[in-house]
């Protein structure tokens, strides 16, 4: 059928009976797309619903058409070509939209289409839009054409801003409760989508269907399924942008009366469900420090709902209200512990926790496993509870000091760290977020007690950490070290992280308290040296051990530093050497650490023989190796130096590269300047400390190029001070102040000072940088030396050898050197003889060799395993030649093995 045809006869309008012929063409024209419309004849079906329903409000039987040509909607598209579904994408979409752009005259878009009083027409608007993602297969296959993907019309439906138009259609809907239904069903496929959820974002969705949360509905899927599109606009969005929406006051009543109706009535598994849904979407919103929650009256009612198992109250709310040991009302304890450490994060929710008796309900978790009283929770749910009360503890205490004090919060953690230190038989299920690495023991309970003790000495109230060491918190917690360690537990994460907190608290109560130091005592010392010898390779494990040496620093500094006997018991056993090794790691992170306990502990006179004595590896000394790492720091930092090390620019001869960048300023007297600054970034004024109170005299195992650094080291604050003059010279010259004439000499005076001994550091490394050439040229020629002396004594080895091979291969050499030899004896002899002596010949006359014989000549032979034997010219041995390969010749399958040499007679 024509479409045009139809299109003409429904824009006429001054004929008789025309009602009835454009109602029965449009009836026609739908039974001709009984499997769905071809993408190409979209634009003009939808021109003819948008004229169907500009007649609807003078001739209510244009209904059923727009009914008839919506529900064929809901079929999938048909396409003539592949291609069809790009050509047309812009028509479709608009046409999904429901808005003719083809003709450029908008008779009526979506919004007006749900603006037409008819249920009927509204609810098939939405399940034509379902429909696109539950799409049904045409009846029968048309010749020609093929269905379009399943996806298309979602698609389309995005970039038409179908969503967008949605959510603007629930306001006209606030009456009735079927036609909403329907369009939440909608947005809620909708939502599944990111860029419809952009859209819904931007049509201030998530506050438009918040508020509407508690409205009658008998069904409850008005609350279902607005909760999901919240979900979705929460997961799929800006979610700050969304939470912003719902921070208003009328939104948060409105989730408050909603979520109080579900605590107190909830009977069926999917009301708990949608309960813990309703109080997630809640905690996200609690986030925002913007958010009503205390004017709304929400926080009140959480802090009761929260606390009602374990505190006793009046309030009617909870009269008669239990828990369940179900899933559901777990994780509900759990949410409400985690909503509560959220909103306290908001100050003046405190006083609500105070009045809620917050830490007394979670003190209560605070013991030993019991049957409880109230809730039968099983065994894994209490213990996950308790680790999560324990947790919540340790965000709201340091907020709660008088209710921790006054509950007797101390006494408490200690008592239960007591129990976690017995061999009393226990179980951890250790199946939670909180009790990771706690299965079988009771490491997990341990690790959150010592947190919650942690954040509280961390507040440095002294009224907490007295009454901590009286109750003997430092013998405890050295105690609970000491047995980890003999236990020889396997050293996992969980096992560091306990002692990293054990030594950090021990940290906090010794620092600047002498007393508190003694009680540490020399078994607090063994328990850091323990720690201190541990392989440097478990640093790079990446279980902890790293901050468990930060931790053992920190403890050195608080618990060992300003107590003598610690001090001098700390070296006996050899603290130093340990610090030292640790520096010779050269790890950057730990370097400023151990560097500035070294500085402090140089202080006692016993720590220089110490620190003399370390040898590292390759024999180096200590003080090679903090001017190796100073080199190192300057390196690092850019600062100008020769191949040698030596000054480049002696009026800036500490300048590190950021330095240079950075242009001075001029600063008030209060704020430090960069030259200032750099000290404490850096480690370089540390290594000068340590040095200093080594004395720059007489540092052993140094080499010249140490010495070359070591002039700079020597100087570092004069230098610093000259730098600091010069900033301040250069500030008066920004700020364009003038000074006096005195003042101006005085200033250049200092500037040139400290040239000059820039100037004096780099001529003395010159000095030593020339005498160690010189020294190496020394040293080379002695090894020249030396190595000529070998060659000749080669020379004179080979020259021997080859007489020897000469006298015994030439018999008249062999005479003549015999005769050489006799005369060289005869000449040496005493030719005066005393009277009536007997002279004994010592020689044999007749022998040509030129050894000295005596009687017994032993006779070094060729081996016989090279001559074949006695036998090796007879018929016996030619058999053998073919295994032993025949007298004189090599067997390479054997080695030989010298045998021991003997004179050969030459």
């Amino acid at each position: 059928m024509d479409l045009n045809r139809v299109i003409k006869l429904l824009e006429e309008t001054d004929k008789d009976d025309l009602e009835e012929k454009q109602i029965k063409s449009v009836k026609k024209l739908m039974e001709c797309y009984q499997n769905g419309f071809p993408l190409r004849d979209l634009a003009q079906i939808f021109k003819i619903l948008n004229l169907c329903a500009g007649k609807i409000e003078n001739q209510p039987r244009f209904i059923e058409s727009a009914y008839n040509i919506l529900k064929l909607c809901g079929l999938p598209f048909l396409k003539k070509k592949a291609s069809d579904e790009i050509t047309y994408a812009e028509d479709t979409a608009n046409s999904i939209a429901l808005l003719d752009e083809k003709t450029k005259t908008q008779v009526h878009t979506g919004g007006d289409l749900m603006k037409i009083p008819s249920s009927e027409l509204r609810i098939q608007i939405c399940k034509c839009i379902v429909d696109f993602y539950h799409a049904e297969p045409p009846k029968k296959h048309i010749t020609g054409y093929q269905q379009a993907s399943s996806s298309y019309k979602i698609q389309m439906a995005e970039v038409g801003g179908l969503a967008k138009t949605m959510v603007l259609s629930l306001a006209l809907l606030e009456n009735q409760l079927v036609e909403k239904l329907w369009v939440l069903k909608v947005l809620q496929h909708l939502s599944t989508s990111e860029v419809n959820c952009t859209l819904m974002m931007e049509a201030q969705a998530a506050s438009g269907i918040c508020v509407h949360l508690n409205d009658p509905d008998p069904s409850g899927q008005l609350l279902f399924r607005s909760s999901e599109i919240l979900w979705n606009l929460l997961e799929k969005t800006s979610k700050e942008e969304i939470i912003q929406q719902l921070s208003n006051l009328e939104c948060l009543l409105t989730l408050k009366e909603v979520f109080k109706n579900l605590f107190m009535r909830s009977f069926s598994h999917y009301d708990r469900q949608l309960r813990n849904d309703i109080l997630v979407i809640t905690t996200i919103i609690a986030q925002n420090p913007g958010a009503p929650m205390i004017e709304s009256g929400f926080t009140r009612d959480l802090i009761l709902f929260a606390t009602f198992n374990e505190v006793k109250s009046q309030n009617p709310l909870i009269k008669g209200l239990k828990l369940s040991n179900c899933y559901e009302d777990f994780e509900l304890k759990k949410l409400l512990f985690n909503i509560i450490v959220i909103l306290s994060k908001d100050l003046p929710t405190v006083q609500l926790l105070i009045d809620g008796k917050v830490l007394l309900a979670l003190f209560t978790y605070v013991k030993k496993p019991e049957k409880h009283k109230i809730i039968e929770w099983s065994a894994a749910q209490y213990e996950e509870l308790q680790l999560h009360a324990i947790a919540t503890l340790s965000s709201l205490a340091p907020l709660l000091i008088e209710e921790y004090m006054l509950y007797q919060g101390n006494a408490r953690v200690l008592a239960f760290l007591e129990w976690c230190e017995s061999e009393e038989a226990f179980f951890s299920h250790g199946n939670s977020f909180h009790g990771t690495g706690g299965r079988g023991n009771k490491f997990a309970q341990m690790r959150y007690s010592l947190r919650l003790l942690r954040a509280m000495v961390y507040l440095e109230d002294e009224t907490i950490n007295e009454d901590l060491c009286e109750k003997g918190t430092i013998q405890q917690l050295t105690g609970i070290f000491k047995n980890i360690i003999k236990s020889n537990d396997k050293e996992e994460a969980i096992v560091l992280e306990i002692q990293s907190d054990i030594l950090l608290i021990l940290s906090g109560l010794c620092e600047d308290h002498v007393p508190r130091k003694e009680i540490f005592g020399t078994e607090g010392v063994d328990i850091i040296l323990h720690v201190m010898k541990t392989d440097p390779k478990k640093l790079q494990s990446g279980l902890g051990y790293n901050v468990l040496l930060f931790s053992t620093l920190d403890s050195i500094w608080c618990c060992i530093l300003g107590c003598y006997p610690l001090e001098d018991y700390f070296l006996e056993k050899e603290g130093i050497f340990l610090l030292l090794d640790l520096l010779a790691l050269n790890q950057k992170k730990f370097c400023n650490l151990i560097l500035g306990i070294m500085v402090e502990f140089c202080d006692n006179p016993k720590t220089t023989a110490h620190v003399n004595a370390w040898r590292g590896k390759k024999g180096q000394t200590a003080a090679s190796l903090l001017i190796k790492l100073w080199r190192k720091e300057e390196e690092e930092l850019g600062v100008k130096r020769d191949k040698h090390g030596k000054i480049i620019d002696t009026k800036k001869p500490l300048f590190t590269s950021f330095q240079e960048e950075q242009k001075i300023i001029p600063l008030p007297a209060n704020c430090p300047t960069i030259a200032v600054m750099d000290v404490a970034e850096n480690i370089r004024a540390k290594i000068y400390a340590v040095l200093g109170k080594l004395d720059f005299e007489n540092l052993p195992g140094l080499s010249a190029e140490d010495f070359v650094t070591l002039c700079i080291i020597h100087r570092y604050l004069d230098f610093k001070i000259g730098e600091i003059w010069n900033e301040i010279y250069e500030e008066i010259k920004l700020e364009k102040l003038r000074p006096v004439t005195t003042d101006k000499k005085i200033l250049e005076t200092i500037t040139t000072a400290s040239e000059n001994i820039g100037k004096m550091v780099a001529s003395l490394q010159s000095e030593m940088i020339e005498s160690q050439a010189r020294q190496d040229v020394q040293n080379e020629q002695k090894v020249y030396a030396k190595i000529q002396a070998t060659h000749k004594q080669r020379e004179l080895a080979n020259k021997s050898w080859q007489n020897f091979l000469a006298r015994t291969s030439n018999a008249k050499t062999l005479k003549k050197a015999k005769r050489l030899q006799e005369k060289a004896i005869e000449s040496s002899r005493y030719n005066e003889q005393p009277p009536n002596t007997i002279f004994h010949q010592t020689d044999i006359k007749g022998l040509n060799t030129t050894v000295l014989s005596g009687r017994v000549v032993t006779v070094e032979s060729t081996p016989a395993r090279l001559m074949g034997g006695p036998l090796a010219d007879t018929d016996i041995a030619l058999k053998k030649l073919p295994i032993r390969g025949g007298a004189l010749q090599r067997v390479k399958a054997v080695k030989t093995v010298d045998e021991p040499k003997k004179s050969i007679p030459t």
